[in-house]
This record gives structure tokens, C-alpha cells and sequence, in this order.
């Protein structure tokens, strides 16, 4: 792993991140002191697995009644007429 200071980085950042494209991994000091590193990135996001929530969600029957739906309408709009105008 090499470390190098602000100025150096910045000089040769191009350099660097062609490094960190290979799998090395820099890191930027100031002063000496180590304040970042530069690794190279890594997409960990997975594809969504359909059913993951299943028989861990319960919905009332009438979540999406008219009634239902008014209520939570009213409810809003009571609320925004609250609100201080800016």
C-alpha cells in the first residue's frame, strides 16, 4: 500500500487511479498523517429477490378503502393549512 501527501495526490491523480484500477491501494497523508485512502470501487449492490418480505408484512384489509384513503387526505391537508407560510 503506498502513501503519498495532498500535493503529490493531486499532481498525480491520474496515475493513481490508474494504480487503483490495477488493485493497489493508495494512501493520502497530510503531514505524514493518513487522512484517506483510494481503493478501488466495488458495485456491492445485489439484485432484488422477489418474496423477501413475504409473511413478514401484514396489511388490514382495508388499507386502500375510500374511507381509508379520505382519512389520510384530510389528515394531510389539516396538517399543510397548520404549517407557517415562509
Amino acid at each position: 500500500m503506498q502513501q503519498v501527501n495532498i500535493h503529490e495526490a493531486k499532481t498525480h491523480f491520474s496515475k493513481l487511479v490508474e494504480r487503483v484500477e490495477a488493485g493497489e491501494e493508495v494512501v493520502i497523508a497530510r503531514n505524514g498523517k493518513p487522512v484517506a485512502k483510494l481503493v478501488r470501487y466495488a458495485n456491492e449492490q445485489q439484485p432484488r429477490q422477489f418474496g423477501q418480505w413475504e409473511g413478514k408484512l401484514w396489511l388490514s384489509p382495508d388499507w386502500d378503502s375510500d374511507e381509508v384513503n379520505e382519512e389520510i387526505w384530510r389528515e394531510f391537508w389539516e396538517e399543510v393549512e397548520r404549517m407557517p407560510e415562509t
